[in-house]
């Protein structure tokens, strides 16, 4: 069974209630997630279910208030698109609010791959 736009839906939501189990439930055992930074060309990688799970939590911790708002989903086969606001607090009181887009490929109806980019703005105060 291939992803939808329900099932995009349904991961953005476990997003926005910082649920990793939730989010875990979507994501293929030989997971991917490529972090909007870091130091390589596609940010930073987390490889296999323990460091994707790991790099999901150290969004909630580096954004306690993370949020993505407004989402509009598109999936096409194998791939997917969602498009979305972060709005965000870091611990030293800096803002982030800006729109993003994480790019998925699916495998076995499960999320294999999933790749953030995010627009970059200077961070308020």
């Amino acid at each position: 069974m291939n992803p939808t736009v329900d099932t995009l839906q349904a991961f953005s939501d476990a997003w926005n209630a910082h649920d990793v189990e939730r989010l875990m439930s979507f994501m293929a055992d030989d997971c991917i997630f490529h972090a909007v930074g870091g130091p390589d060309v596609l940010g930073r990688s987390f490889r296999g279910r323990d460091e994707v799970r790991a790099g999901f939590e150290l969004a909630w911790k580096t954004f306690p208030d993370a949020a993505w708002l407004d989402p509009v989903h598109f999936v096409c086969g194998e791939r997917g698109v969602t498009e979305s606001t972060f709005r965000g607090t870091r611990a030293d009181g800096v803002r982030i609010e800006a729109r993003m887009v994480d790019v998925f490929t699916f495998a076995g109806g499960r999320i294999a791959v999933k790749n953030a980019f995010r627009k970059e703005r200077i961070p308020a105060r």
